[in-house]
């Protein structure tokens, strides 16, 4: 089976595994199987329990694998933003010792990609992808795919990313741990901004951000590139903390009265509706206000906007045209957009997959994961085989490991280049403009992407 027909999207998250079966069919995916396990040995998005970890992924690959009929053996992995660093590389190899130029093939483009990786990292990171920014031949830059062309020196400027070996490790360890190999790696918010987000809203630009229960992601897409990423360590999982606090009762009362009655924004939110709630060291259980209730998730949810509009105005980021979009589990909770937008300009919606059976914003990473590599041109997949040293990504044309249970898929059409991405993370020091202040709209516009990106 051609490995291109199906898609295992592995979204390994604070509470919950999800994993997602697409099919490509007629050059659209096709959502197949879902599996949803609550997870184990995961603190803040990173894992710090292996064995914990490999057994919830493989309850859910069970799942997904019996509602797919697809025997899955190979997965692709999203990994946080907590501590990416990226840098600028650049390779360059002489096509011909003659100096007659010849035509450039595959192993040419895995040539110059060796020669970008050359650079030393410190021993505590490890490469986590490599993406082409464009090639050059014979110093005409702006390619995207150079083969079939002839030259005699082939140059390329890419975008090196980089993590923790910890996260790294222990990620790969506990997919292997499950039984299963990893087809692809990619950093969560560039999977996520191909997909949450319209053609025109990643290329004007968008904030995105992943309310998720162990920690927060804002993100900013532009020019169809991923270029900055702030983590806070707060999530949905603090939300539930405080009610806990508050209203004196255990974490699995706070969290079922935070999923079925708990507002964002506590204005939406009825003074009237009186909710029992059992109270640590009371016989009977304790009468509290829904719009109490909501009061305690607004005060949290407000902290956690605040300090990503603070984090945006330190780096002096403008207002994007494409405003900002929100997904992720708590991002379903009712007024979270009418909050958001007293934090944020322009235009804030929450985005929910359009798929049956995931129509939740808790899904948008692991449907994305699907979507992305399902657009990965010929030149992406060699590059990335060649990070990977040819271990984890499998050639177009190699037999595919998903195979289904039941029937064959049909062949997959080929997909257009996708637009590369970079990133600056909140680990990387912002360039300092003191006349920002002063700049018109389109100045900050242009300061800000030219101090950041060009």
């Amino acid at each position: 089976m051609n490995n291109s027909q199906i898609y295992v999207g592995l979204d390994i998250g604070t509470t919950s595994i999800k994993v997602l079966v697409c099919e490509n069919v007629k050059g659209k995916l096709k959502l197949i199987g879902v599996g949803k396990q609550p997870s184990g040995g995961l603190n803040r998005g990173v894992i710090v329990d292996i064995d914990r970890t490999a057994t919830a992924i493989k309850q859910a690959v069970a799942q997904a694998t019996e509602k797919s009929g697809v025997k899955i053996s190979k997965v692709i992995i999203g990994l946080p933003a907590n501590y990416l660093q990226m840098s600028q590389v650049h390779g360059l190899i002489n096509l011909s010792d003659q100096g007659q130029p010849r035509e450039i093939v595959n192993q040419d483009v895995i040539d110059v990609a060796h020669s970008t990786l050359s650079q030393g990292l410190p021993p505590e990171r490890e490469v986590i992808d490599l993406v082409p920014r464009d090639f050059a031949v014979d110093q005409f830059r702006g390619i995207k795919d150079p083969r079939g062309m002839s030259g005699i020196r082939l140059e390329l400027w890419a975008t090196l990313y980089s993590g923790p070996k910890t996260i790294v490790y222990n990620t790969k360890k506990a997919v292997e741990q499950a039984g299963l190999q990893i087809e692809d790696m990619v950093v969560d918010s560039i999977a996520t901004g191909s997909n949450v987000l319209s053609d025109g809203e990643q290329d004007f630009g968008t904030i995105i951000m992943d309310l998720g229960a162990g920690q927060t992601t804002t993100s900013i897409i532009h020019d169809h590139q991923l270029k900055f990423a702030y983590v806070d360590p707060e999530g949905g999982n603090y939300i539930t903390k405080d009610i806990s606090a508050v209203l004196n009762t255990s974490q699995k009362n706070a969290e079922q009265l935070k999923r079925d009655h708990g507002y964002a924004d506590s204005k939406q939110a009825a003074d009237d509706v009186q909710l029992a709630v059992d109270v640590v060291g009371k016989a009977q259980p304790v009468n509290y206000t829904e719009q109490y209730l909501s009061e305690v998730i607004e005060a949290r949810l407000r902290q956690i906007f605040r300090r990503a509009k603070d984090k945006l105005n330190s780096i002096n980021a403008p207002q994007l045209p494409g405003g900002l979009v929100l997904y992720g589990g708590v991002a379903a909770m009712p007024g979270i957009k009418e909050l958001a937008a007293e934090y944020f300009p322009g235009n804030v919606r929450v985005f929910v997959p359009n798929e049956m059976g995931i129509r939740q914003p808790s899904y948008a990473t692991a449907l994305s994961l699907c979507q992305y590599e399902s657009g990965l041109s010929d030149v992406d997949r060699l590059i990335k085989e060649t990070v990977h040293d040819g271990d984890l990504i499998a050639s177009p044309h190699q037999a595919h490991e998903n195979d289904r249970i039941i029937e064959k898929p049909q062949p997959r059409r080929p997909h257009k280049s996708r637009r590369q991405q970079r990133v600056n993370t909140e680990h990387q020091e912002a360039p300092k403009d003191s006349s920002n202040k002063k700049n018109s709209g389109e100045s900050r516009f242009k300061s800000f992407f030219s101090n950041f990106f060009d």
